[in-house]
């Protein structure tokens, strides 16, 4: 009982947090700019072709995440437009990721800034990320002027990561690269670009036309060979015939010859 107190006592705390948060947000918030709500689409389909393969990498979409400071008794919080989180069973987190009651923290923010937006401050969140979290990657996109940064956790400060021999950023710990393509952050993950669903929806109408092709080849052989074994049968049936009339005709020759051969014998006795 002792250990479940504290527990709900947190629970309680950073529910009425979340409410208050909830509550204060001014409409600004809810007025995305396209390109963030694009590359928040392209980010979730990406990730969510990455969760199929490796079940322990989990994403958020714009979740608040919550956690303690010392000194404040109301938790922190700051809302990332995604986050990523490791783990090897299904996270629950309902309204809010409150920290102290999560199994895992996150292991990667992603953030997508326009000049056109004032939802968020993202240097007063990447501060939090950087020396308050310590998140271990931070992704930072700026569609309006193309520019892609991602930042590794050094235990100190975040380092800007430089890219690979691909021209790509390369999370090792999610298989995972990163990089610019048509103007918006796509992702690689084991070397293969992850498509996206129109991408996928394209490829579903080859592989559906190249099957009904290969189905009409199949049906098209299949009569072929059918013909051919009609006529086969039909020419079967035809030399069957005329082995039957030879051979009546074999009998008859053979049964008028032996009425030849009798008749003979009866002249030569009557001679």
């Amino acid at each position: 009982m002792q250990t479940e107190r504290p527990r709900v006592f947190t629970e309680i705390l950073y529910h009425e947090a979340a409410q208050e948060y909830l509550r204060s947000l001014p409409l600004e918030h809810f007025m995305e700019a396209t390109p963030q709500a694009h590359q928040r689409e392209i980010t979730l389909a990406s990730l969510s072709l990455v969760h199929a393969q490796r079940p322990e990498v989990q994403y958020f979409n714009e979740l608040l995440v919550q956690y303690p400071v010392k000194g404040r008794k109301k938790p922190k919080q700051v809302v990332p437009d995604n986050m990523v989180v490791i783990h090897p069973e299904p996270i629950r987190a309902e309204g809010s990721f409150d920290l102290p009651l999560q199994p895992a923290q996150p292991f990667w923010m992603l953030e997508y800034v326009s000049r056109s937006s004032k939802r968020k401050d993202y240097d007063d969140n990447m501060q939090r990320y950087e020396h308050e979290l310590r998140v271990p990657y931070y992704l930072l996109f700026q569609p309006d002027v193309q520019e892609l940064t991602l930042y590794r956790h050094n235990d100190t400060r975040y380092v800007s990561v430089k890219p690979n021999e691909a021209g790509r950023f390369a999370l090792q710990e999610l298989e995972l690269e990163a990089a610019l393509l048509d103007g918006w952050v796509r992702f690689w993950f084991r070397g293969e670009l992850l498509p996206l669903p129109a991408d996928l929806l394209r490829q579903v109408g080859e592989f559906r036309q190249l099957w009904q092709d290969e189905r009409r080849r199949a049906d098209d052989e299949k009569r072929r060979a059918d013909d051919e074994k009609h006529r086969a049968d039909d020419e079967k049936h035809r030399a069957d015939d005329e082995k039957h009339r030879a051979d009546d005709a074999e009998q008859r020759a053979a049964a008028a010859e032996q009425e030849l051969a009798r008749l003979r014998a009866l002249l030569e006795k009557q001679s």
